[in-house]
């Protein structure tokens, strides 16, 4: 037997089958962002936390300096057993977040090897501040998985409504039999073979309304589709806008809390120098040094936020890249 006409209900399921082929590669490409979001996310973070390291490398560097000099003030008999303790305990305190940073890195390069794959033990350093990719928004529409994901559906419910208005029009098909009475296998088959061929049409005119409720489901779920489409836009649309917005933000503060950075080491740099004078007291001058380490975790924090909200954004507007 073999179909003739079947008004193209076998070619729509055809082309559902190569759509739905499609739509496994928009899941495979969509994991495949993911990973790439997370190995570049990992490179910025090692930066930021050598970045980190080298900070605090300087900060008891000084710590040390002033230790010395709190040693000598002692000797002199300027300073107090208590300022020398004060000290030691303040270098303590840096020391164990200078080993926790290490420790850190080391935890991120163990994180980058598994999405990798293969060992890595150091890195070519990159700006700690991702660059911010160009927005289009009818680039975004076009390029966007979640979209074509919604518009890929939309296609498949309309190919459903073609497959369902083929049940009101005829199927046609051709038939063949060949055959023998004889009662033996190859025996006198062909003196005794017939064969009939023939066309057969089949018109389901009357099934109750079934094919009529089926058509009315596909067109529903068709004008469900097309709303989610549009939904999808502007929420993809929307969520750009937000993390744009965000990023910004985020831009503002790392400039801000840079110039406090700056100023809280002038500020240290002043306070080290009046308590060798006798101006201020040690408590007073590590305060001051606190500052600096304070404003200087909440900068590299913020440029991590805002490095993440980066990549985010680019999973979005699905710019490729290589792992």
């Amino acid at each position: 037997m073999l179909s003739i006409y079947t008004d193209r209900k076998l070619s729509e399921y055809g082309r559902i089958t190569d759509a739905l082929h499609r739509m496994s590669q928009w899941d495979t490409q969509k994991l495949m962002n993911e990973k790439i979001f997370q190995t570049k996310k990992a490179f910025y973070d090692i930066s930021l936390v050598d970045n980190y390291i080298l900070n605090l490398s300087k900060i008891i560097k000084n710590i040390s300096h002033l230790e010395s000099i709190v040693k000598s003030m002692g000797e002199e008999g300027y300073a107090q057993d208590i300022d020398l303790l004060e000290v030691q305990a303040r270098k303590a305190e840096a020391e164990s977040m200078y080993n926790q940073a290490k420790l850190n890195r080391d935890l991120a390069y163990q994180f980058l090897s598994f999405l990798l794959n293969t060992e890595v033990n150091s890195i070519k350093k990159v700006n700690d501040m991702a660059p911010i990719p160009h927005i289009d928004i009818s680039e975004v529409e076009n390029h966007n998985i979640d979209i074509q994901k919604a518009r890929l559906g939309l296609q498949i419910t309309e190919m459903a409504m073609e497959v369902e208005k083929a049940n009101y029009l005829p199927t046609i098909g051709a038939f063949g039999e060949y055959g023998s009475a004889d009662d033996e296998m190859w025996n006198e088959f062909r003196d005794k073979d017939s064969y009939t061929v023939g066309i057969q049409l089949k018109w389901n005119i009357f099934n109750g309304g079934i094919d009529a409720a089926n058509f009315e489901k596909a067109k529903v779920n068709h004008l469900k589709v097309q709303n989610e489409v549009s939904l999808a836009k502007s929420g993809i649309a929307l969520k750009v806008k937000k993390l744009e917005t965000e990023i910004l933000s985020k831009n503002a503060d790392v400039k801000s809390y840079q110039k406090q950075l700056h100023f809280a080491r002038r500020v240290y740099e002043n306070y080290h120098s009046r308590y060798k004078e006798g101006i201020v007291s040690i408590s007073d001058v590590l305060m001051k040094q606190s500052k600096e380490l304070e404003v200087l975790l909440k900068l590299l924090t913020l440029k991590n936020e805002r490095n993440t909200k980066i990549f985010e954004l680019n999973s979005i507007l699905n710019t490729g890249g290589n792992v």
